[in-house]
C-alpha cells in the first residue's frame, strides 16, 4: 500500500474511526477500557505512524475527529478519555510537523448523534445485567434507569446536520490556511466548553452536576 502512494503520491490522513458507549466508571469493565484505547486513540496513532513519512514527504495533512466531549462528560467517560488523549496527542504532533510543513488539524463536533449514530441509545435492563455484583450493591436499577433516560434524552436531541462536520473536515483538507481546532457544535455547548476551559472547575462541576440531578 505504501509504495503505491509512493508512486502517485500522499496528501492527507483522515483519523475518523471511534467507538462510543454509556456508563459509570466501574460499570464497565477494563476489556471495554482497553477496547476504547486501541480504537479511538491507539487506532489513530498506528495510522499516523504508518503515514507519517509520506505527509512528510509531500507536505500534505492529518485530520483527526476528536470531540467537545474531550473537554467534559455526561455519562460517557470512556470516550471522553480517549478523546482528550487525542488532543494532547495531536497538539504534539502539530508542533512536531510545522518544520516539514506537515498541517494538523482536529476536528470538535458536538452532539451530532442522530446523523452518525454513533451511539445507539442504551437499555437500562442491559446495563443492570451486566453489572457485578459489587456495582449492584451500590446502586440500584432504579438509578440506572435514571440515568439512562438522562443519556438517551441527549442522543435524540443530537443534530442530524451531519455534513457539517463534513464540511469541516473538507475545509481541513483543502484549505491554504486551515485552523488547528474546528469546533462544530451548537451554541450551548460551546458555552460549556467556554466554561470548562476558562473557568475554576468547581463552576463547572457544579453546572453538570445540575444537568444531571435534573
Amino acid at each position: 500500500l505504501l509504495s503505491h502512494f509512493c508512486s502517485v503520491g500522499f496528501w492527507g490522513l483522515v483519523n475518523n474511526a471511534g467507538i462510543s458507549t454509556f456508563g459509570e466508571t466501574g460499570w464497565l469493565p477494563m476489556e471495554t477500557y482497553e477496547k476504547f484505547a486501541d480504537v479511538n486513540l491507539l487506532g489513530s496513532i498506528r495510522t499516523t505512524l504508518a503515514f507519517l513519512p509520506l505527509l512528510r514527504k509531500y507536505k500534505g495533512r492529518i485530520v483527526f475527529m476528536s470531540s467537545i466531549i474531550a473537554y467534559f462528560t455526561l455519562g460517557n467517560g470512556i470516550y471522553s478519555m480517549t478523546k482528550a488523549a487525542i488532543e494532547k496527542f495531536c497538539d504534539a504532533l502539530r508542533l512536531e510537523m510545522k518544520k516539514f510543513g506537515v498541517q494538523v488539524c482536529i476536528i470538535q463536533p458536538g452532539n451530532y448523534a442522530c446523523s452518525t449514530k454513533i451511539q445507539p441509545p442504551v437499555s437500562a435492563e442491559k446495563i443492570w445485567s451486566e453489572l457485578s455484583e459489587e456495582e449492584k450493591a451500590v446502586y440500584n436499577k432504579e438509578y440506572v434507569q435514571e440515568r439512562a433516560d438522562f443519556f438517551n434524552s441527549i442522543l435524540s436531541e443530537g443534530s442530524a446536520n451531519g455534513n457539517e462536520v463534513v464540511d469541516a473536515m473538507v475545509d481541513a483538507l483543502t484549505s491554504p490556511a486551515p485552523k488547528a481546532r474546528y469546533m462544530v457544535a451548537k451554541l450551548k455547548e460551546k458555552a460549556l466548553v467556554f466554561v470548562c476551559a476558562l473557568f475554576p472547575t468547581f463552576v463547572m462541576d457544579s453546572v453538570l452536576s445540575y444537568a444531571l440531578s435534573k
